[in-house]
C-alpha cells in the first residue's frame, strides 16, 4: 500500500516528526556510560505516553520477526544495526549505540534513528557515522517530485560505497503514513531512473545503515535483533521526509538549540 496524504494532513505529519525528533534527542542526551537499555525504553515510553502518541513497535509482528516486539525504542549495540530488542544491558565508554523509534500521532508515523558513540569514540566509527549521514543527506537531496526511487537508492549507494561500505539492500527506507511500513520499499543502493515515482503527499523514511565490513546480517535468538554477520561495528542514520512541490521536507530533523 502507497499512502498519500493530503495538504490538510501536513501539519500532523509535521507534529509527529518533531515528536520523535525530540524524543530520540533526549534518550541520546540521557544516555550515558552505565545507562541501561531498557532506561531507554522506559524514558521513551514515559515522553510517547505523555505526548499522547502510540508506539508502532509494542505490537509490531512483521513475518520476518518473533513478535510482538514488546518495546517502544529499538536499541543497537555496536555489531547490532536494526530491530535491536531493548535489553538488561548497561552500555560502556565506546559502545557505538543506534536508537531506532517510530511513533503515531493523530494517525500519522514518523520513523527515524540516530547513531552515537557513549564516551570515548573512535575515528573509525566516526567516519561510518559520518557516512550515513551523509548518504542520508544525499538521498533527500534527490527527492523531489518527478523523480524514481531508484534516484534516490543510487544516491544513497554512491555515498556508502565511495566511503568503502559494503551495501545491503533487504532492509531500508520505506514509505511511511497511517502505519510504519508501507510501499514503496527505498534500498541503499539502487539505479536511477527506475521505481516508483514520487509525487507530493509521499512520506518516506530513508535510512542508511552499513556494517563496517559485510553486508551479510545475522538474527539474534531473540528473533528480533540484526547484526554484522563478522562482528564488525554498524551504523544508521534516518529521517522521514515529505515530498512537497518544492522537494523533501525533512520532518524528524532535532529541535534547535
Amino acid at each position: 500500500m502507497i499512502e498519500i496524504l493530503d495538504p490538510a494532513q501536513l501539519p500532523r505529519a509535521r507534529a509527529v516528526g518533531a515528536l520523535v525528533a525530540t524524543i530520540l534527542q533526549t534518550a541520546k542526551a540521557r544516555c550515558q556510560v552505565g545507562t541501561n537499555l531498557l532506561d531507554i525504553d522506559a524514558w521513551t515510553r514515559s515522553m510517547i505516553e505523555d505526548a499522547g502518541a502510540e508506539s508502532c513497535y509494542v505490537d509490531y509482528a512483521p513475518s520476518f520477526g518473533r513478535g510482538p516486539f514488546g518495546h517502544y525504542i529499538c536499541t543497537s549495540v555496536n555489531d547490532a544495526v536494526l530491530h535491536g530488542l531493548p535489553h538488561d544491558y548497561a552500555v560502556v565508554d565506546g559502545d557505538l549505540v543506534t536508537l531506532d523509534l517510530a511513533v503515531s500521532l493523530d494517525g500519522v508515523v514518523a520513523d527515524s534513528a540516530v547513531s552515537f558513540v557513549v564516551g570515548q569514540g573512535r575515528p573509525e566509527d566516526t567516519a561510518m557515522i559520518t557516512a550515513t549521514r551523509e548518504a542520508l543527506a544525499a538521498g533527500i537531496a534527490a527527492a523531489r517530485p518527478g523523480a524514481r526511487v531508484g534516484d534516490l537508492s543510487h544516491a544513497i549507494g554512491t555515498v556508502l560505497r565511495a566511503a568503502g561500505y559494503p551495501v545491503n539492500t533487504e532492509f531500508g527506507g520505506h514509505g511511511v503514513g497511517s502505519t510504519m511500513h508501507q510501499d514503496p520499499h527505498v534500498p541503499n543502493d539502487g539505479r536511477p531512473g527506475r521505481g516508483f515515482k514520487l509525487r507530493p503527499g509521499l512520506l518516506l523514511a530513508l535510512e542508511p545503515w552499513v556494517m563496517a565490513d559485510t553486508a551479510t546480517l545475522v538474527t539474534d535468538a531473540d528473533g528480533w535483533t540484526l547484526r554484522s554477520a563478522t562482528g564488525a561495528r554498524t551504523a544508521h542514520s534516518e529521517h522521514t521526509v515529505a515530498i512537497t512541490r518544492d522537494g523533501a521536507e525533512v520532518l524528524t530533523l532535532p529541535p534547535a538549540a
